[in-house]
């Protein structure tokens, strides 16, 4: 029998890994979480991957229809847009604790993949700091690599595992797990240009990526969304970046890369991982649109600069 964390108290955040192995210990162990919240008259949101949504429906009856349900590989394809959507949920309910299950990392996800949902696991603990909520992340311990098995005992302060719900030993804070996501990024197999760009030539960087971009398989839609993407970026880049920046664009077998370098930092590793309030001057409006825009967005930040490389794949 798996024991489940207790439910998250006034200004109490509990973000505990399950470590599954199998179907019947995700049921048990998801299912139990479910039906806990729901005894407890607590709003639930369950973000997974769509084959366990399906299971877990079945398994919860008629309980399912009090379950608000979300395809993780949607929601999370990229994974810097997940923390937003259990924000707004929680936001919904302010009266209540909410109980979420989220399993951002799942098997045959890429690695470039898996490093910004670790950073996603991290960050969760700075973003529900204080705040009475509780998430559950399953991990298959049997389909996924030792090593982010071994990360997720990093970022989350409870385990679930074989009966037990313990402390985790290994358990480190975001910005120790964030600068070991900040590992550096292959190069392009057959190189790109670089193409700078400064103050006044903002009309020349969206020429350069819509002339390029014409030569790929995005569709005229995914095309405007690139150049709006990009837009954001060196527009960040000349006003947070000290004035100019570098852009370079390649094609891979699985879509378009478009990479921004700069001269700036990231003061907030929130920004643009949360939605920036109507009122925000400075509250991460261009990184919140590129993370909505693209399929997935790879940051590193150093005492160099800020790179981003955004990923949209193509049919």
């Amino acid at each position: 029998m798996i024991k489940l964390p207790a439910p998250a108290g006034p200004g109490a955040f509990v973000h505990p890994a399950l470590f599954y192995r199998g179907q019947a210990e995700y049921l048990a162990g998801v299912g139990g979480f479910v039906r806990a919240a729901l005894a407890a008259d607590e709003p639930v949101l369950v973000a997974v991957p769509g084959p366990r949504l399906d299971v877990l429906r079945e398994s919860l009856g008629a309980d399912a229809a009090e379950v608000t349900w979300t395809d993780m590989t949607r929601l999370g394809r990229n994974p810097g847009r997940i923390l937003a959507a259990l924000q707004d949920f929680a936001d919904r309910h302010p009266d209540r604790p909410a109980r979420i299950v989220g399993e951002p990392i799942w098997p045959g996800r890429s690695q470039a993949e898996v490093l910004e949902a670790t950073r996603h696991e991290a960050l969760i603990n700075t973003a529900f700091a204080g705040r009475p909520a509780t998430i559950l992340c399953p991990y298959d311990v049997e389909g996924l690599p030792a090593a982010v098995v071994s990360d997720a005992r990093r970022t989350h302060p409870t385990l679930i595992e074989q009966g037990s719900d313990l402390p985790s030993a290994d358990y480190a804070d975001a910005p120790s797990v964030c600068a070991d996501c900040d590992r550096p990024l292959p190069e392009p197999e057959d190189g790109a240009p670089w193409l700078a760009y400064a103050h006044g030539e903002l009309g020349e960087v969206r020429d350069h990526a819509e002339a390029w971009a014409r030569g790929t398989a995005l569709s005229a839609a995914r095309r405007g969304d690139l150049i709006l993407a990009l837009s954001e970026a060196a527009a960040n880049s000349l006003s947070h970046g000290g004035g100019r920046g570098a852009l370079r664009l390649w094609s891979t077998a699985a879509g378009i890369v478009a990479e921004i370098r700069d001269g700036g930092h990231l003061a907030d590793p929130l920004a643009g991982r949360r939605r920036p309030s109507l009122t925000s001057v400075n509250g991460g409006r261009g990184l919140w649109m590129i993370h909505q825009l693209c399929d997935l967005v790879e940051t590193r930040a150093s005492d160099g600069g800020l790179t981003l490389r955004l990923h949209m794949a193509t049919p």
